[in-house]
């Protein structure tokens, strides 16, 4: 894998690439960074592509802009686009896995024409999620989302004992051994940074204080759409990944894996891997 930096203009996003083909873009989520990925990347290189795996902004090494209104979707999505364009292309086919997803639902409603093909792992689609939030099962899988609302002391709490709340995920709701202690490590350094854990939770600050616009989010996405939802999510109900017609008309595919959790493409990489490959090899219809 090769290291590279795009500057964007009000950010510097770190990526990984891999690879030489059609471009793929893989979005992470919320608490992870480009290795969110790292089982995907050479598996795609492999099949032929070109593959791209940012630090969105805010995370590992990429720019830290200060302030909420920073990590409005809106720039977050702006972000992908401008670096599909740094890297020479003018469309890629996009993945994206939670906070990833959210950002590839926005720029694929937001700039069409810079996604070829969408893949989403366990990222409802926004209207989906807001109209299923108000349900009793919902809303207490979210609660989290208005903890760390409060200034502050979400991340006191989060850096307690080596980031513990955070490790909860990854040792507790994935598959055992889906993260090896070495992973774990890596993602507590770079949580460690000074100043690390506040642009992460502004993803969710931003997400209430200036949401989207909602002729945006209902918007309906054009591209041909592929979504692979882990049944054993715990923080978000497996009914959000249908039904999505109404949002997504061109919608390719809705795949359950019932054994996968929120962390799908550490659960259960092969699969995974074999169903973004064989997505974005298809052939346009006509």
């Amino acid at each position: 894998m090769r290291d590279g930096y795009a500057d964007l203009g009000d950010v510097r996003l770190h990526y990984v690439e891999e690879g030489d083909g059609p471009l793929v873009v893989l979005l992470h989520g919320f608490p992870e960074f480009w290795y969110s990925w790292r089982l995907q990347i050479p598996a795609l290189a492999a099949a032929g592509f070109r593959v791209v795996a940012p630090d969105l902004r805010g995370y590992n090494l990429s720019s830290r802009p200060a302030g909420v209104a920073a990590y409005s979707v809106d720039r977050l999505a702006r972000d992908v686009c401008h670096l599909i364009a740094e890297r020479g292309e003018d469309s890629a086919m996009v993945a994206g896995h939670d906070w990833g997803g959210v950002i590839a639902w926005a720029l694929a409603a937001t700039h069409p024409d810079a996604v070829q093909r969408l893949a989403i792992l366990n990222a409802p689609h926004p209207q989906r999620y807001l109209r299923a939030l108000p349900r009793p099962s919902q809303l207490a899988r979210s609660s989290y989302v208005f903890f760390f609302q409060l200034p502050r002391l979400p991340e006191r709490v989060l850096t307690r004992r080596r980031f513990a709340a955070l490790r909860f995920g990854f040792e507790h709701d994935a598959r055992l051994g889906a993260f090896s202690a070495a992973d774990i490590e890596r993602y507590v350094e770079t949580w460690s940074r000074p100043g690390a854990l506040t642009p992460m939770l502004n993803y969710y600050r931003a997400a209430v204080r200036r949401p989207p616009r909602p002729r945006v989010t209902s918007r309906p996405i054009s591209c041909p759409t592929l979504v692979i939802w882990g049944d054993k999510d715990r923080y978000l109900d497996r009914s959000l990944a249908d039904p999505l017609e109404r949002f997504v008309p061109a919608l390719s595919e809705v795949i359950h894996l019932p054994g996968a959790s929120h962390w799908l493409q550490h659960d259960e990489p092969d699969e995974v891997n074999r169903l973004l490959v064989e997505f974005y090899s298809r052939q346009p219809v006509g």
